[in-house]
């Protein structure tokens, strides 16, 4: 089996400094905002790679930047301290102000790890705020700062990604809208559970096929689908990109399709992605783009999430949709990503809440 991904990725040497949060102020701003802290000349030789790394394009199918980047020079650190999302970036060689800062918080053998090219990347968690990543990023010179943006792209962005959906599913997550049937049943009869909302119906339950599929609809122009399917007695060999669109095109041709229609929902391969994640600890494959109906009527972004559980020996496939041709979608997507990460085996589950569902 591949290597699982960890979240502070063997792509990249980590050092991750948590933060004591008490008596902190909330973190304010967007949670797709990153505030850079860097010299503007320097920054004018590292904005291609940052941007390469925290600017990705998402097609929804109108192009939405993953975080939109704003630079401050060092003068404006202070008063953006209480920002949701940081980064602080500067080469050790440099005399501007940036650097003499990272040159200051970091220790001498730490620095002598940048210079050796082991480590280059340090996170601060609620360092001076809740729910705040501060980001630091330096390496012996630019050329090699840049090196290292590019090589570790996904990792890096994961980061803040995967801090953007924890405070996000916390910002969601409410008792009195959480339809605790469903998902007692799906606990029940096959053994996970997934975060549903009150909102969601349960349109298709096929045991046979090992598919599960809820739907919210919000007027005639919005509708969030998600979709759970797993497949038993599975092997790792599964997660490849072709097995998965695959597999998805399978179920959606089949049940993601309007009542007597001949049409149905496809993927597209414009603007796929599949990108290698860590999920609650496990290998996962995740793959964004957009679907379309077959007959090109409808559209819109999906994202997936297919891994394997070594505990069941079963490969599950997590999937979420949009449709909403009037907004901009990028958050939408982002909301569903939350719910298909609340998902998690029996196994995985804290037993009180497992005896909560169960009562």
């Amino acid at each position: 089996m591949k290597k699982i991904v960890l979240l502070f990725s063997a792509l990249a040497v980590i050092v991750s400094l948590n933060s004591c949060s008490r008596g902190k102020p909330a973190a304010k701003g967007p949670d797709d905002r990153i505030y850079v802290i860097a010299d503007s000349a320097e920054f004018e030789s590292l904005r291609a790679a940052v941007d390469s790394v925290f600017g990705k394009i998402i097609y929804t199918p109108q192009p939405e930047k993953t975080f939109e980047l704003v630079r401050r020079d060092f003068s404006e650190l202070d008063k953006l301290k209480e920002s949701r999302n940081i980064i602080v970036i500067a080469p050790l060689n440099s005399t501007s102000n940036v650097a003499n800062y990272v040159n200051q918080i970091l220790d001498e053998n730490v620095k002598n790890g940048v210079r050796a090219g082991r480590d280059f990347v340090f996170n601060k968690y609620n360092l001076w705020a809740e729910d705040q990543l501060v980001m630091i990023l330096t390496s012996a010179d630019v050329s090699l700062l840049k090196a290292k943006l590019r090589q570790n792209s996904a990792s890096l962005l994961e980061m803040f990604r995967k801090a953007s959906v924890k405070k996000l599913f916390n910002s969601l997550y409410m008792d009195k809208y959480e339809n605790k049937e469903l998902e007692a049943k799906f606990l029940r009869e096959y053994g996970w559970v997934i975060y549903v909302q009150k909102d969601f119906q349960l349109v298709l339950d096929k045991p046979k096929d090992r598919f599960v599929w809820l739907r919210s609809l919000e007027g005639n122009d919005m509708a969030r689908w998600i979709f759970v399917h797993w497949i038993d007695n599975a092997s790792p060999d599964f997660l490849n990109a072709d097995s998965i669109t695959k597999e998805r095109n399978r179920l959606t041709e089949k049940y993601l399709k309007p009542a007597g229609a001949g049409n149905y929902v496809k993927m597209t391969d414009e603007y796929k992605t599949t990108s290698e994640v860590n999920f609650h600890n496990k290998y996962a494959l995740l793959t964004q783009g957009l679907w379309e109906m077959s007959d090109k009527s409808m559209g819109g972004p999906f994202v997936n999430y297919t891994l394997f559980d070594d505990k069941t020996k079963r490969i599950y496939m997590l999937d979420g949709s949009i449709y909403a041709p009037k907004y901009l979608k990028k958050n939408l997507i982002r909301q569903l990503d939350v719910l298909l990460q609340s998902f998690m085996t029996e196994k995985e589950m804290d037993p009180r809440k497992k005896a909560e569902l169960l009562k």
